[in-house]
Protein backbone atom coordinates (compact mmCIF):
# COMPACT_ATOMS: atom_id res chain seq x y z
CA UNK A 1 0.00 0.00 0.00
CA UNK A 2 2.98 2.30 0.75
CA UNK A 3 4.01 2.06 -3.18
CA UNK A 4 0.23 2.19 -4.73
CA UNK A 5 -0.63 6.03 -6.44
CA UNK A 6 -3.73 7.03 -4.01
CA UNK A 7 -6.05 7.37 -7.49
CA UNK A 8 -5.64 3.09 -7.15
CA UNK A 9 -6.93 3.28 -3.67
CA UNK A 10 -9.79 6.07 -4.37
CA UNK A 11 -13.44 5.48 -3.67
CA UNK A 12 -14.88 2.12 -2.61
CA UNK A 13 -11.60 0.12 -2.87
CA UNK A 14 -10.08 1.83 -0.21
CA UNK A 15 -13.20 1.40 2.12
CA UNK A 16 -13.39 -2.27 1.48
CA UNK A 17 -9.95 -2.46 3.37
CA UNK A 18 -10.77 -0.48 5.94
CA UNK A 19 -13.64 -1.84 8.11
CA UNK A 20 -11.63 -5.60 8.13
CA UNK A 21 -8.41 -3.69 9.11
CA UNK A 22 -10.62 -2.26 12.07
CA UNK A 23 -12.37 -5.15 13.11
CA UNK A 24 -9.08 -7.41 13.23
CA UNK A 25 -6.87 -5.15 15.55
CA UNK A 26 -7.31 -7.08 18.93
CA UNK A 27 -5.51 -8.60 21.79
CA UNK A 28 -5.35 -11.79 20.44
CA UNK A 29 -2.89 -10.55 17.76
CA UNK A 30 0.84 -10.56 18.54
CA UNK A 31 2.64 -7.21 18.30
CA UNK A 32 4.24 -7.19 15.35
CA UNK A 33 0.85 -7.73 13.40
CA UNK A 34 -0.70 -5.11 15.64
CA UNK A 35 1.82 -2.56 14.65
CA UNK A 36 1.85 -3.45 11.16
CA UNK A 37 -1.77 -3.20 11.22
CA UNK A 38 -2.13 0.33 12.57
CA UNK A 39 0.62 1.29 10.44
CA UNK A 40 -1.39 0.16 7.63
CA UNK A 41 -4.56 2.32 8.88
CA UNK A 42 -2.20 5.33 9.34
CA UNK A 43 -1.13 5.07 5.12
CA UNK A 44 -4.91 4.46 4.46
CA UNK A 45 -5.60 7.86 6.43
CA UNK A 46 -3.09 9.21 4.42
CA UNK A 47 -4.20 7.94 0.90
CA UNK A 48 -8.12 7.57 1.44
CA UNK A 49 -8.80 11.24 3.00
CA UNK A 50 -12.41 12.59 2.76
CA UNK A 51 -13.64 9.08 1.97
CA UNK A 52 -12.83 7.82 5.18
CA UNK A 53 -15.05 10.22 7.23
CA UNK A 54 -17.39 7.62 8.23
CA UNK A 55 -14.91 5.44 9.78
CA UNK A 56 -13.94 8.16 12.36
CA UNK A 57 -15.04 6.76 15.52
CA UNK A 58 -13.91 3.60 14.54
CA UNK A 59 -10.31 4.69 13.90
CA UNK A 60 -10.67 6.91 17.41
CA UNK A 61 -11.32 4.04 19.32
CA UNK A 62 -8.97 1.83 17.61
CA UNK A 63 -5.83 4.14 18.69
CA UNK A 64 -7.29 5.11 21.80
CA UNK A 65 -7.30 1.17 22.92
CA UNK A 66 -3.57 1.02 21.32
CA UNK A 67 -2.34 3.65 23.88
CA UNK A 68 -3.09 0.59 26.85
CA UNK A 69 -1.43 -2.24 24.74
CA UNK A 70 1.86 -3.60 26.59
CA UNK A 71 4.14 -3.06 23.29
CA UNK A 72 5.54 0.68 23.26
CA UNK A 73 5.94 0.13 19.81
CA UNK A 74 2.14 -0.32 19.53
CA UNK A 75 1.20 3.10 21.55
CA UNK A 76 4.07 4.85 19.75
CA UNK A 77 2.29 4.25 16.12
CA UNK A 78 -1.16 4.53 17.74
CA UNK A 79 0.07 8.23 18.69
CA UNK A 80 1.31 8.77 15.28
CA UNK A 81 -2.00 7.46 13.40
CA UNK A 82 -4.26 10.00 16.10
CA UNK A 83 -2.00 12.89 14.10
CA UNK A 84 -3.32 11.62 10.58
CA UNK A 85 -6.92 10.93 11.95
CA UNK A 86 -7.31 14.56 13.14
CA UNK A 87 -8.37 16.09 9.98
CA UNK A 88 -10.96 14.13 9.56
CA UNK A 89 -12.23 14.14 13.32
CA UNK A 90 -15.46 16.75 14.18
CA UNK A 91 -15.59 15.85 17.62
CA UNK A 92 -12.67 16.64 19.73
CA UNK A 93 -14.08 17.52 22.71
CA UNK A 94 -15.18 13.80 24.17
CA UNK A 95 -11.78 13.13 22.69
CA UNK A 96 -9.73 15.23 24.56
CA UNK A 97 -11.93 14.54 27.93
CA UNK A 98 -10.96 10.82 28.01
CA UNK A 99 -7.05 11.65 26.90
CA UNK A 100 -7.10 13.58 30.11
CA UNK A 101 -8.98 11.59 32.04
CA UNK A 102 -6.39 8.73 31.51
CA UNK A 103 -3.33 10.83 31.58
CA UNK A 104 -4.09 11.58 35.30
CA UNK A 105 -4.45 7.55 35.80
CA UNK A 106 -8.62 7.81 35.61
CA UNK A 107 -9.10 5.86 33.13
CA UNK A 108 -8.85 1.88 31.73
CA UNK A 109 -5.23 0.69 32.67
CA UNK A 110 -3.27 -1.32 30.48
CA UNK A 111 -3.61 -5.10 29.94
CA UNK A 112 -0.08 -5.22 31.71
CA UNK A 113 -1.46 -4.80 35.43
CA UNK A 114 1.49 -3.11 37.04
CA UNK A 115 2.38 0.30 38.20
CA UNK A 116 4.68 -0.11 35.45
CA UNK A 117 1.67 -0.65 33.23
CA UNK A 118 -0.41 2.55 34.31
CA UNK A 119 2.79 4.81 34.24
CA UNK A 120 3.53 3.43 30.31
CA UNK A 121 -0.09 4.73 29.91
CA UNK A 122 -0.38 7.90 30.93
CA UNK A 123 2.92 8.36 28.87
CA UNK A 124 1.46 7.43 25.74
CA UNK A 125 -1.59 9.30 26.72
CA UNK A 126 -0.22 12.49 27.44
CA UNK A 127 1.86 12.22 23.79
CA UNK A 128 -1.46 11.76 22.36
CA UNK A 129 -3.18 14.88 24.18
CA UNK A 130 -0.35 16.97 22.99
CA UNK A 131 -0.74 15.45 19.54
CA UNK A 132 -4.28 15.93 19.48
CA UNK A 133 -4.44 19.41 20.51
CA UNK A 134 -1.40 20.39 17.91
CA UNK A 135 -3.19 19.01 15.21
CA UNK A 136 -6.60 19.33 16.31
CA UNK A 137 -7.30 21.88 19.15
CA UNK A 138 -8.86 24.17 17.25
CA UNK A 139 -11.82 22.21 16.53
CA UNK A 140 -12.61 21.54 20.31
CA UNK A 141 -16.06 23.73 21.12
CA UNK A 142 -16.48 23.49 24.64
CA UNK A 143 -14.42 26.13 26.62
CA UNK A 144 -13.15 23.80 29.11
CA UNK A 145 -11.36 21.46 26.96
CA UNK A 146 -8.56 23.22 25.90
CA UNK A 147 -8.38 24.59 29.89
CA UNK A 148 -8.72 21.03 31.36
CA UNK A 149 -5.64 19.65 28.71
CA UNK A 150 -3.16 22.10 30.26
CA UNK A 151 -4.44 21.82 33.81
CA UNK A 152 -3.67 18.23 33.22
CA UNK A 153 -0.46 19.32 31.85
CA UNK A 154 0.66 20.88 35.02
CA UNK A 155 -0.69 18.43 37.26
CA UNK A 156 1.98 15.55 35.61
CA UNK A 157 4.53 18.15 34.84
CA UNK A 158 6.78 16.65 38.38
CA UNK A 159 5.71 13.53 38.34
CA UNK A 160 8.35 10.76 39.80
CA UNK A 161 8.24 9.28 36.06
CA UNK A 162 10.39 11.13 33.47
CA UNK A 163 8.12 9.71 30.37
CA UNK A 164 5.20 11.35 31.84
CA UNK A 165 6.89 14.82 32.80
CA UNK A 166 8.39 15.54 29.59
CA UNK A 167 4.64 14.45 27.85
CA UNK A 168 3.00 17.03 30.38
CA UNK A 169 5.50 19.70 29.11
CA UNK A 170 4.67 18.67 25.76
CA UNK A 171 1.02 19.04 26.40
CA UNK A 172 1.50 22.46 27.86
CA UNK A 173 3.55 23.82 25.37
CA UNK A 174 0.45 22.57 22.76
CA UNK A 175 -2.48 23.99 24.80
CA UNK A 176 -0.75 27.42 25.16
CA UNK A 177 -0.32 27.93 21.31
CA UNK A 178 -4.35 28.26 21.53
CA UNK A 179 -4.35 30.33 24.45
CA UNK A 180 -3.79 33.73 24.77
CA UNK A 181 -0.07 35.52 24.99
CA UNK A 182 -1.22 36.20 29.28
CA UNK A 183 -1.70 32.93 30.22
CA UNK A 184 1.17 30.90 28.37
CA UNK A 185 3.48 33.94 30.91
CA UNK A 186 1.26 33.55 33.50
CA UNK A 187 1.50 29.62 33.09
CA UNK A 188 5.39 29.88 32.41
CA UNK A 189 6.19 31.94 35.66
CA UNK A 190 4.01 29.95 37.91
CA UNK A 191 5.68 26.80 36.88
CA UNK A 192 8.82 27.76 37.12
CA UNK A 193 8.80 29.18 40.11
CA UNK A 194 7.02 26.23 41.78
CA UNK A 195 8.97 22.96 42.73
CA UNK A 196 11.70 22.37 44.65
CA UNK A 197 15.20 21.56 43.66
CA UNK A 198 14.56 17.85 43.43
CA UNK A 199 15.94 16.47 40.19
CA UNK A 200 11.97 16.09 39.43
CA UNK A 201 11.62 19.33 39.37
CA UNK A 202 14.00 20.46 37.70
CA UNK A 203 13.71 17.65 34.78
CA UNK A 204 10.59 18.92 34.64
CA UNK A 205 11.15 22.47 34.46
CA UNK A 206 14.22 22.01 31.28
CA UNK A 207 11.67 20.14 29.50
CA UNK A 208 8.79 23.06 29.77
CA UNK A 209 11.24 25.23 28.96
CA UNK A 210 11.54 22.89 25.66
CA UNK A 211 8.41 22.91 24.57
CA UNK A 212 7.26 26.13 25.33
CA UNK A 213 10.31 27.88 23.12
CA UNK A 214 9.71 25.27 20.31
CA UNK A 215 5.78 25.80 19.87
CA UNK A 216 4.69 28.62 18.73
CA UNK A 217 3.34 29.83 22.37
CA UNK A 218 7.18 30.92 22.72
CA UNK A 219 6.71 33.76 20.72
CA UNK A 220 4.22 34.64 23.39
CA UNK A 221 7.09 34.90 25.96
CA UNK A 222 8.28 38.25 28.04
CA UNK A 223 12.18 38.74 26.79
CA UNK A 224 11.62 38.46 30.74
CA UNK A 225 10.80 35.53 30.90
CA UNK A 226 12.91 33.76 28.25
CA UNK A 227 16.20 35.53 30.28
CA UNK A 228 15.09 33.80 32.97
CA UNK A 229 14.95 30.70 31.54
CA UNK A 230 18.30 30.87 30.00
CA UNK A 231 19.78 31.34 32.95
CA UNK A 232 17.75 28.58 34.91
CA UNK A 233 18.61 26.32 31.90
CA UNK A 234 22.77 26.80 32.12
CA UNK A 235 22.61 26.19 35.59
CA UNK A 236 20.99 22.94 34.56
CA UNK A 237 23.83 22.21 32.05
CA UNK A 238 26.15 21.36 34.76
CA UNK A 239 24.05 19.81 37.16
CA UNK A 240 25.25 16.25 38.43
CA UNK A 241 22.45 14.44 37.34
CA UNK A 242 22.70 13.13 33.91
CA UNK A 243 18.67 13.64 33.33
CA UNK A 244 18.58 17.11 34.15
CA UNK A 245 21.91 17.83 31.77
CA UNK A 246 20.28 16.09 29.09
CA UNK A 247 16.94 17.93 28.88
CA UNK A 248 18.78 20.94 30.06
CA UNK A 249 20.90 21.04 26.94
CA UNK A 250 18.19 20.11 24.50
CA UNK A 251 16.22 23.33 25.92
CA UNK A 252 19.41 25.54 25.48
CA UNK A 253 19.30 24.67 21.70
CA UNK A 254 15.68 25.47 21.36
CA UNK A 255 16.74 28.58 22.92
CA UNK A 256 18.96 29.95 20.05
CA UNK A 257 16.17 29.47 17.42
CA UNK A 258 13.29 30.71 19.61
CA UNK A 259 14.73 34.45 20.70
CA UNK A 260 14.38 37.04 18.06
CA UNK A 261 16.94 37.54 15.35
CA UNK A 262 17.81 40.55 16.97
CA UNK A 263 18.33 39.08 20.27
CA UNK A 264 19.91 36.05 18.62
CA UNK A 265 23.69 37.28 19.16
CA UNK A 266 22.59 38.23 22.86
CA UNK A 267 21.72 34.50 23.67
CA UNK A 268 24.52 33.21 21.82
CA UNK A 269 27.06 34.66 23.66
CA UNK A 270 25.12 33.87 27.54
CA UNK A 271 25.09 29.67 26.09
CA UNK A 272 28.11 29.30 24.11
CA UNK A 273 30.31 28.78 26.64
CA UNK A 274 27.90 25.93 28.32
CA UNK A 275 27.25 24.33 25.00
CA UNK A 276 30.94 24.03 23.84
CA UNK A 277 31.60 21.90 27.28
CA UNK A 278 28.52 19.80 26.71
CA UNK A 279 30.12 19.57 23.22
CA UNK A 280 33.24 18.26 24.44
CA UNK A 281 33.82 14.71 22.51
CA UNK A 282 35.13 12.85 25.32
CA UNK A 283 31.71 13.63 27.54
CA UNK A 284 28.99 11.09 28.17
CA UNK A 285 26.86 9.95 24.70
CA UNK A 286 23.77 10.70 25.86
CA UNK A 287 24.60 14.41 26.77
CA UNK A 288 26.18 14.75 23.07
CA UNK A 289 23.05 12.88 21.59
CA UNK A 290 21.09 15.95 23.90
CA UNK A 291 23.03 18.71 22.68
CA UNK A 292 22.80 17.55 18.96
CA UNK A 293 19.07 17.45 19.24
CA UNK A 294 18.75 20.81 20.88
CA UNK A 295 20.66 22.46 18.24
CA UNK A 296 18.44 20.72 15.33
CA UNK A 297 15.66 22.11 16.90
CA UNK A 298 16.95 25.37 16.99
CA UNK A 299 17.83 25.18 13.57
CA UNK A 300 14.33 24.23 12.42
CA UNK A 301 12.70 27.30 14.16
CA UNK A 302 15.79 29.40 12.65
CA UNK A 303 17.15 28.37 9.96
CA UNK A 304 19.57 30.60 9.53
CA UNK A 305 20.89 30.52 12.73
CA UNK A 306 24.19 29.11 11.76
CA UNK A 307 24.57 31.52 9.01
CA UNK A 308 26.25 33.91 11.35
CA UNK A 309 29.58 34.54 12.76
CA UNK A 310 28.61 34.03 16.12
CA UNK A 311 27.69 30.86 16.13
CA UNK A 312 30.65 29.43 13.92
CA UNK A 313 32.40 27.90 16.82
CA UNK A 314 29.34 25.74 17.39
CA UNK A 315 29.68 24.28 14.15
CA UNK A 316 33.39 23.68 14.31
CA UNK A 317 32.83 21.91 17.51
CA UNK A 318 29.70 20.06 15.95
CA UNK A 319 32.13 18.77 13.24
CA UNK A 320 34.78 17.60 15.64
CA UNK A 321 32.05 15.72 17.11
CA UNK A 322 30.92 14.44 13.89
CA UNK A 323 34.33 12.78 13.65
CA UNK A 324 34.33 10.92 17.06
CA UNK A 325 34.37 7.37 17.57
CA UNK A 326 30.83 6.75 18.92
CA UNK A 327 29.02 6.12 16.09
CA UNK A 328 25.46 7.22 17.79
CA UNK A 329 27.13 10.69 18.55
CA UNK A 330 28.14 10.91 14.82
CA UNK A 331 25.03 10.30 13.42
CA UNK A 332 23.44 13.03 15.81
CA UNK A 333 26.03 15.88 14.56
CA UNK A 334 25.74 14.53 10.80
CA UNK A 335 21.75 15.10 11.18
CA UNK A 336 22.58 18.51 13.26
CA UNK A 337 24.76 19.66 10.05
CA UNK A 338 22.84 18.22 7.36
CA UNK A 339 19.94 20.76 9.17
CA UNK A 340 22.48 23.40 9.76
CA UNK A 341 24.25 23.62 6.48
CA UNK A 342 20.60 23.30 4.50
CA UNK A 343 22.36 20.31 2.31
CA UNK A 344 19.09 19.45 1.06
CA UNK A 345 18.87 23.03 -0.36
CA UNK A 346 22.60 22.45 -2.22
CA UNK A 347 25.89 23.57 -1.35
CA UNK A 348 25.45 27.49 -0.41
CA UNK A 349 25.43 26.91 3.47
CA UNK A 350 28.87 24.79 3.10
CA UNK A 351 30.19 27.85 1.01
CA UNK A 352 28.63 30.36 4.11
CA UNK A 353 30.43 28.56 6.47
CA UNK A 354 34.03 27.89 4.58
CA UNK A 355 34.12 31.72 4.03
CA UNK A 356 33.47 32.07 7.83
CA UNK A 357 35.73 28.76 8.99
CA UNK A 358 39.49 27.99 9.34
CA UNK A 359 41.33 26.56 6.60
CA UNK A 360 41.55 22.95 8.01
CA UNK A 361 38.13 23.24 9.44
CA UNK A 362 36.59 24.38 5.58
CA UNK A 363 38.77 21.13 4.45
CA UNK A 364 37.23 18.76 6.61
CA UNK A 365 33.75 19.98 6.26
CA UNK A 366 33.58 19.79 2.91
CA UNK A 367 34.96 16.16 2.89
CA UNK A 368 32.11 15.35 5.49
CA UNK A 369 29.56 17.31 2.70
CA UNK A 370 31.17 15.61 0.14
CA UNK A 371 31.41 11.78 1.59
CA UNK A 372 28.23 11.70 4.32
CA UNK A 373 25.95 14.60 3.99
CA UNK A 374 24.80 14.97 0.73
CA UNK A 375 23.56 11.04 1.03
CA UNK A 376 21.51 11.86 4.10
CA UNK A 377 17.90 12.82 2.73
CA UNK A 378 15.60 13.94 5.84
CA UNK A 379 16.06 14.18 9.03
CA UNK A 380 13.52 13.46 12.08
CA UNK A 381 14.16 15.65 14.94
CA UNK A 382 12.07 14.33 16.74
CA UNK A 383 12.77 10.85 16.69
CA UNK A 384 16.99 11.75 17.56
CA UNK A 385 17.58 10.85 20.89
Amino acid sequence: MNITSNKFLAGPFIIKVTGPLLRIVGDRNPSAVKIAIIKTLGLILLKGGPALRAFVPQFQTTFLKALSDPSRQVRVEAIKSLALLMPLSTRLDPLIKELVSTSLGNGAVSSFDSAAGLVAVQTATLEALAIVIKYGGKKAKLPTSIPSALDAGKEMLFHEDDGIRAGAAKVIGATCELLDASVTNEVASELLASGSSSVEDKHGKACLCHYLLASSAGKALSSNMISDMTTMIKNYMTDETSQVQEAACVAAGVILGAVDEDSTDKFVSLLQPSILKCMDPKGTMEVLKSMAKGLSVGVQLEPDLFGRKSTLIILDAALRCSMTGQQRVQLAFNDFLWLALKVKDGDHGLNQYCDMAMFENSRKMKSLFEKVLVRIKAVDVDGMV
